[in-house]
């Protein structure tokens, strides 16, 4: 029987992997876009959604990079993410680590205290308005140098409070995890957790796995479903008990296959792996709709969305306290629909 939408929708979520500029509507977009005076090459809404064609990873981040252009200030940025939030708690997610991007602001000119302080700012406004938690997590764009990685590191110094951790993204080819060795260590030093995206079917991508687990120590590890090609590679993620999060959609949009089976094989292999939404805005579905979107392609069942929420609290990077709490709060739930 197919698990319920009214199920999904009250279902106690964590979201592990999701990018705030990745979480632009179009709506905001020329909201934020009328109020700092630019213009946008479409007529409508509708024209800009219709405009949203990938057919892999860069041709997604040409788009990406370019719809940023009309986040300037501070009250941009946390109306940013309290629009994401709100969404967020519409689909009963109880707790979120958003990746941000500053290195795509600061290098056209947005100065890194506007893009952290606003983003904090909607961060502290949605938790007392509607009772969704949420952390940051400081993303290094892997295309651009090391050295404005270290930069971008100095800079996010002083608001270390408000940054749990770090992570790196961006296009993949040539940019290895070593690449950025230095840079993490650093962040380690710090008292920053470390993630970093190895993305879905990208060139040298079981060296790039190897490198995150051996070279930079990760603690989480974004999509990474290619583990499933090096047997050794999964084995020591379970030995260090390293989590994935994987983005179904998303996968789908950028390869043309959700990586379902991917993730049912690294499910029985008793890997910690999430449901995320990645870049929701432009690949049509926030983590409700990945959970049903995989639901259907594995037919899975109320007690397997149950026990992908509970991988999601349990590799987060909450205080224990507060992760028991929501596993309480999970378990409950799965009792009162019978899916423990």
């Amino acid at each position: 029987m197919p698990v319920s939408a009214e199920f999904v929708a009250g279902l106690p979520k964590a979201e592990l992997h999701v990018h705030i500029e990745g979480t632009l509507e179009p709506e905001l977009k020329f909201e934020l876009a009328e109020r700092n005076g630019l213009e946008l090459p479409f007529a409508d809404v509708d024209e800009l959604r219709a405009s949203y064609q990938f057919h892999d990873l860069p041709s997604f981040l040409g788009v990406y990079y370019d719809g940023m252009r009309v986040l300037l200030t501070e009250r941009d940025f946390r109306d940013l993410v309290y629009a994401y939030l709100r969404r967020a708690a519409d689909q009963n997610v109880r707790h979120t680590e958003i990746f941000f991007d500053p290195q795509a602001h600061t290098s056209r000119g947005v100065p890194f205290p506007t893009v952290v302080r606003g983003l904090r700012q909607g961060v502290v406004d949605a938790q007392r308005d509607l009772g969704v938690h949420a952390e940051l997590i400081l993303c290094f764009l892997r295309d651009f140098s090391a050295e404005y990685a270290m930069a971008t590191l100095m800079e996010s110094l002083p608001y270390k409070d408000w940054i749990v951790g770090v992570g790196l993204d961006s296009d993949e080819k040539g940019n290895p995890p070593e690449k950025f060795a230095a840079v993490f260590a650093r962040a380690r030093a710090e008292g920053y957790l470390l993630t970093m995206h190895c993305d879905i079917d990208q060139e040298n991508t079981t060296e790039h796995l190897r490198q995150v687990l051996e070279v930079i120590g990760v603690d989480r590890i974004d999509h990474g479903l290619n583990v499933l090609e090096d047997d050794a590679l999964v084995e020591e993620v379970l030995r260090r008990g390293i989590g994935l999060t994987a983005c179904p959609i998303s996968n789908g949009v950028v390869t043309a296959s959700m990586k379902a089976p991917e993730i049912r094989a690294l499910l029985d292999r008793g890997v910690p792996v999430s449901v995320n939404s990645d870049d929701p805005a432009y690949f049509g579905g926030y983590v409700s709709e990945n959970l049903v979107a995989l639901a259907g392609e594995l037919d899975l069942d109320e007690a397997d969305l149950v026990a992908l929420q509970r991988n999601a609290f349990t590799i987060s990077w909450l205080a224990a306290g507060r992760r028991d709490a929501f596993l309480d709060e999970l378990d409950a739930y799965a009792r009162e629909h019978g899916a423990a």
